[in-house]
C-alpha cells in the first residue's frame, strides 16, 4: 500500500510503497477514508516532541473493516470505523476507574511507536516502520488495535467522523467533561484562545452547554471570523493588541474577567495569559501540546487567594467510546455543526502540502482522502 512517512526530523513527509501485514490477535485492518491533519503533528516532525523513526504519520481518521483478528468478535468486514489514539485495554487502574484516555496503551504506543504490544504491522522488506499513537492512518489502510476503535453511523460522512475523533473530542471535551465537571456553565463566560480545530471545537461545546458568553483570541481573522459563525459572541485580534491588551481586552468584555478559558494554542505565553483573563474561583483547562521541555510560570499568590485553576486535559479526557457516538449524535441531530469545521480536502500525496498549510495559518481542518486521485 501507499502511505506518508517521516524518516527523519525536520525532513519532507514523503509518501512510500510499504507493505502492512495481516491483523494480530485483537487487531483490525481498516480501509482508511479520510484522515484529519492535526496540529500535533508538527510538533512530531520539527522534533518538539521525539517519537520512534522512521513512522506512518495520521492519527484521526475514519474507515472501512476489511479484517479482523482472532478474539475480535464484536466487528465485521465492512462495518465502518473511528480511530482514537489513546486506546482502552479495560483492564488497567486508569481504564477501571473511569479514565481511559489514561490507559497504560496509550503509553505503550507512542513510545514503542508500536500497537499495544509494542511491536510493529508496517515494513518495506526488513526495515520496519513504526505506528504513529498506534494509528498511521495516512495510508491507504491501517491496523490497528481493536480498543482503538469506534463503531461509526453509516450515514455520518468520512471526513466529519475523521475529524470527530481528535479534534471535537478534545475541544468539546475539554468544555463538557473538565470546565462543566464541577458547575454548569450554563449563562457563565468562557474564553477560547487559539482557532484551530480544537479551539473552534471548544467554541461549539460552549454554545452546547449554554455559555452566557464566548470569547474568542487567535490571531487570523478569517478563523475568528469562522468562530463567530459557530457561535462566538465576540473574538480579539491578538496581533493588533499591544502586550497585555488581549487580557484587558477580555476582561472589559466580560466584566472582571472569565469563569473558564481554554488555552488550544499549547504556547507559554498564551497560557499566562488565560490564567490572567480568569475572575476569581476560575479555571484554566490547557489542551494544546508544546515543545516536551516547555514550562509556564504562574503566580503562586494569585493562585491561592484568587482560587484560580489550572487544569490539563488530555483529548478531552474523554471515554472515546462513549463520547464519540454521543458527539455523532448531536451532530445528527443539528445541535453540532462538525461541518463547518472542515477545511481543504487532499489526496494522499498532498499530505506534505496540507502540513505547509496548516503551517501557514489555513482556515478549517483539512482532510486526506486515501483513496482520491492525485
Amino acid at each position: 500500500m501507499r502511505a506518508a512517512v517521516l524518516r527523519a526530523v525536520g525532513e519532507p513527509v514523503r509518501v512510500e510503497d510499504v507493505e502492512l501485514d495481516d491483523p494480530g490477535p485483537e487487531e483490525v485492518l481498516v480501509r482508511v477514508e479520510a484522515a484529519g491533519v492535526c496540529h500535533t503533528e508538527l510538533h512530531y516532525t520539527s522534533g518538539d516532541i521525539p517519537c520512534p523513526l522512521p513512522v506512518v504519520l495520521g492519527h484521526e481518521g475514519a474507515g472501512t473493516v476489511e479484517a479482523v483478528g482472532e478474539r475480535v468478535d464484536d466487528l465485521r468486514p465492512g462495518q465502518r470505523v473511528g480511530f482514537t489514539w489513546r486506546p482502552r485495554c479495560g483492564r488497567c487502574e486508569a481504564c477501571v476507574t473511569g479514565r481511559p484516555v489514561m490507559c497504560v496503551a496509550g503509553r505503550v504506543q507512542a513510545r514503542s511507536g508500536g500497537l499495544v504490544d509494542g511491536t510493529t504491522r508496517l515494513h518495506r522488506g526488513a526495515e520496519r516502520l513504526h505506528h504513529f499513537l498506534g494509528v498511521s492512518c495516512f495510508a491507504e489502510s491501517a491496523v490497528v488495535s481493536r480498543g482503538a476503535l469506534v463503531p461509526l453511523p453509516e450515514d455520518v460522512p468520512a471526513a466529519v467522523a475523521a475529524i470527530a475523533g481528535c479534534a471535537v473530542v478534545t475541544g468539546v471535551g475539554a468544555v463538557v467533561n473538565v470546565a462543566s465537571a464541577g458547575a454548569a456553565l450554563a449563562g457563565r463566560s468562557v474564553l477560547v484562545v487559539g482557532a484551530g480545530g480544537v479551539g473552534l471545537s471548544a467554541v461549539m461545546g460552549a454554545v452546547l452547554v449554554g455559555a452566557g458568553q464566548v470569547v474568542v483570541v487567535d490571531v487570523a481573522a478569517d478563523k475568528l471570523a469562522l468562530a463567530r459563525r459557530l457561535g462566538a459572541t465576540a473574538t480579539l485580534d491578538a496581533s493588533s493588541l499591544a502586550d497585555g491588551g488581549v487580557v484587558e481586552a477580555v476582561r472589559e468584555l466580560t466584566g472582571g474577567g472569565v469563569d473558564v478559558a481554554i488555552e488550544a494554542v499549547g504556547r507559554p505565553a498564551t497560557l499566562q495569559q488565560a490564567f490572567a483573563a480568569l475572575r476569581p474561583g476560575g479555571t484554566v483547562v490547557a489542551v494544546g501540546l508544546s515543545a516536551a521541555d516547555a514550562t509556564v510560570a504562574v503566580p503562586v499568590n494569585e493562585l491561592v487567594q484568587q482560587q484560580k485553576r489550572l487544569v490539563g486535559s488530555l483529548y478531552g479526557s474523554a471515554n472515546p467510546a462513549v463520547d464519540l457516538p454521543r458527539l455523532l449524535a448531536l451532530h445528527r441531530s443539528g445541535r453540532l455543526p462538525l461541518e463547518q469545521l472542515l477545511g481543504a480536502s487532499h489526496p494522499l500525496d498532498g499530505v506534505a502540502d496540507a502540513y505547509e498549510q496548516l503551517r501557514a495559518g489555513a482556515v478549517g481542518r483539512a482532510v486526506v482522502l486515501p483513496g482520491a486521485a492525485a
